[in-house]
């Protein structure tokens, strides 16, 4: 397989806002140089399309959440992340930059190949950009998955365990919210 050039080199905004939506698709940018996201899986896109809907449906009018877009967490090196789940302000255009201050909670279903990523990297990334709220589910083969979830602490820059749930998430922060993932 030939690499493109491009993924050798680091990009810069300018450049990656040049790329079309089909080109940033399944990549992530750290620290100017391009990360290809493996395909998940369809239990993966399931949950987090289930806690997306269960978390839009109890946010409230001044929320939104939605699956799969990017989070500009720095513009230089550029760092760019495409959370599985995005809760964000709704006073936010989708065609504008999403950035950490619009955002209140991101998700991200952990899978075989994004462990490391999902459980250390991305939650340190979200934590430094001060992103509320972290949640990180974990798939479990034969059960429920269990729900890890983060709150930030403003004083440290990183975040606090929360609560932990297994099949169904009954949350209080950052909003009341009842989930059932058990049958997904």
């Amino acid at each position: 397989m030939i690499v493109p050039a491009w993924m050798h080199e680091r990009i810069t905004a300018e450049q990656y806002d040049s790329w079309s939506e089909e080109q940033c698709a399944d990549i992530e940018i750290m620290d100017g140089m391009v990360v290809v996201r493996p395909r998940a899986s369809i239990r993966h896109k399931r949950l987090a399309r289930f806690l997306a809907n269960g978390l839009e449906a109890t946010a409230g009018p001044q929320w939104y959440a939605d699956m799969d877009f990017d989070v500009r967490l720095r513009d230089v090196p550029l760092t760019n992340r495409r959370p599985d789940v995005v809760v964000y302000r709704a006073d936010t255009l989708r065609d504008a930059l999403t950035r950490p201050e619009h955002v209140l909670l991101v998700a991200e279903v952990v899978s075989p190949s994004s462990e490391t990523t999902d459980r250390v990297v991305k939650a340190d990334q979200y934590a430094r950009a001060g992103i509320p709220f972290y949640w990180r589910v974990e798939q479990i083969a034969t059960a429920a998955c269990v729900v890890h979830t983060y709150n930030l602490d403003g004083a440290s820059g990183r975040y606090r365990d929360g609560e932990v749930f297994t099949g169904v998430v009954k949350a209080a922060v950052p909003f009341p919210v009842e989930i059932d993932l058990s049958s997904v």
